[in-house]
């Protein structure tokens, strides 16, 4: 439907002809289907205007913003929308408006109300999705207007939360029946553990206020999964429908077959993100600095005007950080016979460190940490300079970045392994609860090395460590990333949750495959003589066969309740019977 208005009277002033043209633009309404994600039903449309002309609905809302007339242009949207809505086929129909269309003046909750009711329906058929085109200011203002609505059966939706100026004040103040996720959140959910994340709060908060989640921009299979995990009732996007002028009553083959799928593995949570937010610059310490050309007097006098600095940064006239003087060290020159006599004029940079450890302000700590491993330790006293753009900025401490990365280090390998960087064993007890609750059919692995203990007392952790990261990658490569979750309990025990229907052969294949590459990692003589020698728990003389993989599993049948516990001790009690039998893979009760 087109909404045409009368055109502007012959003699009217600047702001008069603004505010007639702003409403008397061509536009038609279209609708897109929300779905819901138990049955795949279409059960609602949000109605979205597109200007005749072919610009954005927000130019036009702007041009009417200006010229003062947004209250009357969404009204009459509003009219248009519903004149032409299909109510029998089309379910509940979600209107945009912006809290100036209802709080624009004291008739405005009325003007609303008229508008609907001019469709003819009952009032409990309407959804008033409030935008985020304004910020508000007063949220009891805008609940108490809202009331009236509500009074009459209308039902209310909060737009784009997560984005824009939808907030959690918002929602607490109106309780609204509905709240739309914002495609930011929704995009790309399958691959983000931050998105996913922050939608497993929301699921909490909106369970708590009795309130159902739209989510907006789903636009591929993999996200639809997630949300549908999540619990998330409701969805929206163009992989469901796109907005049409003729309701959509169906949704393709390809979404409803998602019905039946399997429990997709989320992203990956290893707590990276930390690391990343926190940099160099938020470490930084303020402390004066000294020319090159200045002297080992002015450098004492620095020192001891500022007693708290454990080293002072020495620059050039541009700024540029050539050094760093340490206050121990420093001093202990100044101190031998006559040192201020035959010293105190020589130019300070006699005594600094000419290679100091610099980090730019833009460093994250996660980059910092390599300091860490450096052979030269002289940051743990002189400590580190930070710098904008090479140019000196301020100093830290070597005391702090130690204490940071090995905090956040704790933090996140109770999330991921920090050798290989697999799940831990809080995503791990998640996941099985995941497939647990959902009635999902799946088997759990049991993953360990044979003699593994040998191999590392005689050929040293570094080696060690490559044998349980070449397991890890060796897993990952025969996991369906889909349905197949991996994750690395501790040292050379590690897990898959498996759904792929051919799991017996990737287990196969991973022993396979696994046995072959490790005997690289294995000396020439060791590797002819197919032994290692070493060593027993007695202390006394052995040989041990080489290192290879078994794999236990346990099946959980389809609806099956079991505890992660019960699943994780019946998955270790196929891997020690595999053992006890001399098998590669073994499947418990078989």
């Amino acid at each position: 439907m087109l909404l045409q208005l009368s055109p502007p009277p012959l003699s009217v002033d600047a702001a008069t002809a603004d505010a007639t043209a702003a409403v008397s633009e061509r536009f038609s309404m279209v609708y897109q289907p929300i779905v819901r994600l138990r049955d795949h039903r279409v059960v609602a449309h949000e109605a979205l205007m597109r200007p005749d002309d072919g610009s954005s609905p927000l130019q036009l809302l702007g041009r009417a913003r200006k010229a003062g007339t947004l209250g009357d242009l969404e009204t009459r949207a509003v009219r248009s929308a519903v004149a032409r809505y299909d109510f029998a086929g089309g379910g509940l129909l979600l209107l945009n408006l912006s809290v100036h269309a209802i709080l624009g003046g004291s008739a405005r909750p009325q003007q609303v109300l008229e508008a609907l009711q001019a469709g003819g329906r009952d009032l409990r058929n309407y959804v008033v999705e409030l935008t985020e085109r304004d910020i508000v200011e007063d949220c009891g203002q805008l609940a108490h207007a809202i009331g009236y609505l509500r009074a009459a059966g209308v039902r209310i939706a909060l737009d784009d939360f997560g984005n824009g100026h939808s907030n959690f004040e918002l929602w607490h103040e109106l309780s609204p029946e509905f709240v739309k996720i914002d495609r930011f959140l929704v995009h790309g959910l399958a691959d983000s553990a931050g998105r996913l994340n922050i939608l497993k709060a929301l699921v909490q908060v909106a369970d708590g206020f009795g309130t159902e989640l739209i989510a907006e921009g789903v636009e591929r299979i993999e996200d639809l999964r997630v949300l549908r995990d999540l619990g998330i009732p409701l969805v929206q996007g163009y992989l469901l429908g796109r907005p049409s002028a003729t309701i959509s009553r169906t949704v393709s083959d390809d979404v409803r077959a998602t019905a039946d799928d399997k429990i997709q593995v989320w992203p990956r949570d290893d707590r990276p993100s930390a690391f990343r937010r926190i940099l160099a610059e938020h470490m930084l310490i303020e402390a004066p600095s000294i020319r090159d050309t200045a002297t080992n007097q002015d450098a004492e006098a620095l020192f001891r005007q500022n007693p708290q600095l454990s080293a002072i940064p020495v620059v050039d006239r541009d700024d540029v950080p050539l050094g760093l003087i340490n206050r121990r060290a420093f001093n202990e020159h100044m101190a031998m016979p006559f040192a201020r006599e035959l010293l105190g004029r020589k130019p300070c940079t006699t005594h600094m460190n000419a290679s100091p450890v610099l980090c730019d302000i833009r460093q994250s700590v996660d980059e910092m940490s390599q300091i860490l491993l450096g052979e030269d330790q002289r940051y743990l006293y002189d400590g580190f300079v930070i710098t904008d753009n090479g140019r000196y900025r301020g100093v830290g401490t070597g005391e702090a970045l130690v204490r940071r990365v090995t905090e956040l280090r704790i933090d996140a390998a109770r999330y991921a392994n920090p050798l290989t960087q697999l799940p831990g064993n809080i995503p791990i007890t998640e996941h099985v609860r995941r497939l647990v609750e959902t009635g999902q059919g799946f088997v759990a692995c049991y993953c360990d090395l044979n003699h593994f203990k040998p191999y590392n007392d005689q050929y040293g952790y570094f080696l060690g460590d490559r044998m349980l990261q070449l397991l890890a990658s060796t897993l990952l490569r025969h996991a369906d990333p889909r349905w197949d979750f991996v994750g690395h309990v501790g040292g050379d025990d590690f897990v898959m949750l498996m759904q792929s229907d051919d799991w017996a052969l990737r287990c196969e294949g991973v022993v396979s495959e696994f046995n072959a590459a490790a005997l690289a990692l294995f000396e020439p003589g060791d590797r002819v003589r197919g032994v290692l020698e070493g060593e027993d728990r007695n202390g006394s003389y052995a040989t041990f066969p080489l290192t290879t993989l078994t794999i236990g599993v346990v099946q959980i049948a389809a609806g099956e309740r079991s505890g992660a516990e019960d699943i994780a001790s019946s998955a270790a009690r196929a891997k020690r019977e595999a053992k006890r039998r001399g098998l590669s893979v073994h499947v418990l009760g078989h």
